[in-house]
């Protein structure tokens, strides 16, 4: 299953099994992008997988909007599934470690070490 919401200025795109999801986001992730990352999240998570990827990979900025938005979803899944994010540029992982987010989140490097760990 796949889906999209992105916009010129980025986006959220879902892909889901029963056992993954993965939400791949791209763009500012802002208080413009921050409202679709929360509903992209509601519906992934009502297919309860057991694990779910947040790709920010493609993101060129990381507002604290879109901080929020992660530590809701990883409070939202908690106990049913696992929220890892992946985090690989600077763009995203300074944020999340000036915030102390990365003692709180499951932050990965690649997609493919948060889909394997």
């Amino acid at each position: 299953m796949t889906e999209s919401g992105r916009a010129e200025s980025g986006g959220v795109a879902f892909e889901g099994t029963d056992e993954t999801a993965v939400l791949e986001v791209s763009g500012a992730l802002d208080l413009a992008l921050a409202p679709r990352l929360r509903l992209m999240v509601e519906r992934a998570f009502r297919l309860r997988p057991a694990v779910m990827v947040v790709d920010l990979t493609a993101v060129e900025f990381l507002a604290s909007a879109g901080m929020a938005e992660l530590v809701r979803a990883d409070r939202l899944c908690a106990g049913v599934t696992q929220v890892r994010v992946v985090a690989g540029s600077r763009v995203v992982l300074r944020p999340l470690e000036l915030t102390c987010l990365t003692d709180e989140l499951a932050v990965y490097p690649t997609r493919t070490a948060a889909l394997e760990a």
